[in-house]
């Protein structure tokens, strides 16, 4: 039967089609039953509404395009970049931002490296602060307001999805984004990457 797979191309691409699909179906379904890949870890809570504004300007500027947000069980990126990541951590990240592209470095630990003012130059002017860097520059989110009828409809979205987040949560949000620019919002963003994990560490 396999012999004459190999000399049939429509029934060997068959054949690689149902093998790949078996795999697949013992390496990633056992997953969707195992408590450290569906529940979060310990004191994991979905972002705030200015964090949540910040990450879907990350998602608009592309930014995971040059930036992974995972760190490998390998020393070299555990001495580098901190705790490798773990699945509990992205419950609440849909869509996640894992990425395999290194342009610039990992991100998943860098809240809480480097203070807010160091952010917002390095948003403005990435050389000022890195002069070896070939990151673009974003300036004009010091001039753009959060759009807060997204933030607050994105909430209730994530809420149906299974998010916990509270009436208050989401009644709250407008007062929180009240006056914050697109650019204090990326900056509370990068400051919550992996702070939780961190912290227990």
């Amino acid at each position: 039967m396999f012999s004459a797979g190999e000399k049939n191309i429509g029934l060997m691409i068959v054949f690689i089609l149902i093998l790949a699909s078996i795999g697949g179906i013992i390496q990633i379904v056992p997953l969707f039953f195992q408590v450290s890949t569906t529940q979060p870890i310990e004191g994991l809570a979905p972002h705030s509404a200015l964090v949540l504004a910040g990450r879907d300007v990350y998602i608009r500027e592309q930014c995971v395009s040059c930036h992974s947000q995972m760190i490998r069980p390998l020393r070299a990126e555990t001495e580098r970049y901190g705790h490798y990541s773990v699945a509990g951590e992205f419950v609440y990240e849909r869509p996640f931002q894992w990425g395999s592209k290194r342009t610039g470095p990992d991100l998943a630990r860098v809240g809480g490296r480097y203070s807010d003012e160091w952010h917002r130059l390095h948003l403005i002017d990435p050389r000022a602060v890195v002069p070896e860097s070939i990151m673009p520059g974003y300036p004009w989110l010091e001039n753009r307001m959060v759009n807060v009828e997204a933030t607050v409809t994105n909430m209730q979205t994530l809420r149906k999805l299974g998010h916990p987040y509270s009436d208050a949560d989401i009644e709250g949000a407008p007062a929180m984004l009240e006056n914050k620019t697109e650019m204090d919002a990326m900056v509370a963003y990068l400051q919550s990457l992996g702070t939780i994990l961190s912290a227990r560490n």
